[in-house]
């Protein structure tokens, strides 16, 4: 069986409103026609996919994202992470906003994946489907179910299973 590697993507975020009033400055710029970005003045790095500012939700989630989604669909796992400092726009490409608030060219990549998932499962009548989902948060080293808001940061830990799957074990104590 082919192994698929990881796939690295970056989007570069325009500066927000305040940022410009402070007078910062863009210090990530996009090399054109490559998938290169330069930082600072000489930093040069590679990856598989690269957005510039004026890229938008949908362009990620093809890109990106409806590949995973086909994947899904055929039975294999797919996971993505979305890493980056504090305000460097994970939320927005995420999910865009608030959802009851976010125009449709702003929806981010979990509403478009959830939307054609269960477009291609309505699809596709004969075959049965189990959806399993994990929305967590790694933050300080500690992390965080999404899902489950019952659940305390020091109650999940990442282990390896007996088949050397990587799993999250969730601890609930009873009391």
């Amino acid at each position: 069986m082919e192994e698929i590697p990881v796939k690295v993507a970056v989007r570069i975020r325009p500066l927000l409103s305040r940022e410009i009033l402070h007078n910062h400055h863009v210090c990530v710029r996009l090399i054109p026609h490559t998938q290169q970005i330069i930082i600072g003045k000489d930093r040069v790095f590679t990856f598989d996919f690269v957005f510039g500012k004026n890229s938008t939700q949908e362009e990620v989630h093809t890109t990106c994202i409806k590949p995973l989604v086909v994947s899904l669909i055929e039975g294999y796992n797919a996971t993505v992470f979305a890493y980056g400092q504090t305000g460097s726009g994970k939320t927005y490409t995420i999910g865009g906003g608030h959802i009851a608030s976010v125009a449709e060219d702003e929806r981010g990549i979990i509403p478009r994946a959830i939307q054609e998932l269960f477009q291609s499962i309505s699809e596709n009548h004969n075959i049965d489907f189990t959806i399993k989902v994990s929305y967590i948060e790694v933050y300080k080293e500690e992390l965080r179910d999404l899902l489950e808001l019952e659940t305390s940061m020091k109650d999940l830990h990442i282990r390896e299973d007996e088949k050397g799957n990587t799993v999250c074990l969730c601890f609930n104590y009873l009391e």
